[in-house]
């Protein structure tokens, strides 16, 4: 008997498949030094055999949501570690990014009016670019630390020595993570209710009392909704994505599985990539590979982009001009958005493209103490996220969301603040392995700060 589920498959046109290796003839960055080229062909076969840790239809309906926040009609929350590591992957550090997220997107679901789409950077963020391929320390120097999926922070050789093993441990890893995420945004942590009970914690707080009138007003609202009949079963549960920057060929390339309903490749690492300002070369394999994938796919901006690069990329990577395939994620610095960023949005409206903008005000900003920690100002972090919306305003374009790098610990690795970290205070907690993140307080802080200029946004069309 003929199984119909057969019946229905899509098989890949030949010419996708061989498209989808293009990648491999062109110019690639930012890919590690393997010492044993037969070792990482072993370790990417075998993740080409290990399930998705995506699946099509979840990407699929994460485009339809982009493409509502591109038209103004939702609000994108995108955050997470600037790197996970192996050893972070806890049960307890997973639940403290998945709460701090949850908090968050109360107080902008509130300030928006729309729905917010929360999207973690993890379950894959392993990887990291590096300015420099190597680190010198005295008078040793070995190769750049260039995350857990490739080798170890110790400065050793034996540490620093590229593990094709790792990008098999990246996969295992990511999927336990996934497992937990899923768990507890579908299991009734992430209830409507209790989140917010975290919430008036923190506004209660005497350094958070300019928040403590907003956080009432989401407690009236639910109140209400409570009183109305609200169906709080179905506030039990959310939706979440999980998204992290595309940059190792070995890892992704074997993640990328054709979809049987429509014979297409589809990414199956994460259901949002992005690709770094440091690999977006309109020439180069990043790019190529990624213009032919489903996936909704971002793109780091800085302040150099030209109108002539961003429509050169909307040309590649969103020929059909697709709602919720591009996104353009803004990484300009405090002191630069409010110029960089308006000619991008002015040109954007000729290009007959409705891209998705995202504000990352956190690689602009960063900035290193004379003792030697990297970090960022929280009032730079909060100054470019203004500068965004004010561009927006000036130009009449949406802001789309933000892209943070967090962690749901009280970790000192970001100055400034209602915690009112300092230089000094920096020492005591700071973990990062990468670039500094916000911790669990600023990044509710910012979270209001960012639902009032949301809320300020929404006053022009309600009267």
């Amino acid at each position: 008997m003929t199984d119909p589920i057969e019946d229905t498959v899509v098989l890949p046109d030949p010419s996708v498949l061989a498209g989808l290796d293009h990648w491999r003839t062109l110019p690639i960055k930012q890919q590690p030094s393997w010492p044993d080229a037969a070792a990482v062909a072993r370790a990417s076969a075998e993740i080409a055999t290990l399930p998705p840790l995506v699946f099509a239809g979840e990407v699929d309906i994460l485009r339809e949501r982009l493409a509502s926040a591109a038209s103004g009609n939702a609000f994108v929350l995108q955050g997470g570690d600037c790197a996970e590591t192996f050893a972070g992957a806890t049960a307890e550090q997973i639940r403290n990014r998945v709460k701090t997220l949850l908090q968050m997107a109360v107080v902008l679901t509130y300030g928006a009016s729309t729905p917010v789409i929360k999207m973690g950077r993890m379950a894959g963020q392993f990887a990291k670019p590096r300015s420099s391929g190597e680190e010198t320390r005295g008078e040793v120097t070995l190769p750049a630390y260039r995350g857990d999926i490739v080798n170890g922070f110790d400065f050793t050789p034996e540490s620093r020595t590229a593990d094709p093993q790792r990008l098999v441990k990246a996969y295992h890893t990511s999927a336990s993570t996934l497992n937990l995420v899923r768990a507890f945004t579908q299991g009734g942590f992430a209830d409507l209710r209790e989140v917010h009970s975290w919430n008036r914690g923190f506004a209660r707080n005497p350094a958070n009392a300019r928040y403590e009138l907003l956080a009432r007003d989401i407690d009236r609202a639910i109140r209400f909704m409570e009183a109305a009949g609200a169906d709080f079963d179905e506030l039990k549960r959310v939706e979440f994505y999980t998204a992290h920057e595309g940059l190792l060929m070995d890892y992704e390339r074997p993640m990328t599985r054709i979809d049987s309903r429509t014979g297409m490749p589809v990414n199956t690492s994460a259901h949002f990539l992005w690709i770094g300002e440091r690999t977006r070369d309109l020439d180069g394999a990043h790019v190529d590979y990624f213009s032919r994938v489903r996936n909704p796919i971002g793109v780091k901006l800085g302040p150099s982009t030209t109108p002539d690069v961003m429509e050169r990329l909307i040309d590649k990577l969103d020929p059909d001009r697709e709602p919720g395939r591009l996104t353009f994620i803004a990484r300009m610095g405090a002191g630069k958005v409010r110029d960089a960023l308006p000619p991008l949005l002015d040109a954007i409206q000729s290009f007959d493209a409705t891209p998705l903008w995202i504000s990352d005000p956190m690689h602009g900003n960063g900035l290193t103490t004379p003792m030697g920690y990297k970090t960022r100002r929280f009032d730079d972090v909060v100054d470019e996220v203004k500068g965004f919306f004010e561009a927006h305003r000036v130009v009449g374009t949406h802001p789309g969301g933000i892209h943070i790098e967090l962690t749901g610990d009280d970790v000192t690795e970001c100055l400034g603040g209602s915690e009112q970290i300092d230089e000094a205070t920096l020492a005591t907690r700071y973990e990062s392995l990468c670039d500094p993140r916000l911790n669990h307080m600023q990044s509710l802080e910012l979270a209001f700060l960012v639902a009032e200029e949301l809320a300020a946004a929404q006053q022009p069309a309600a009267r």
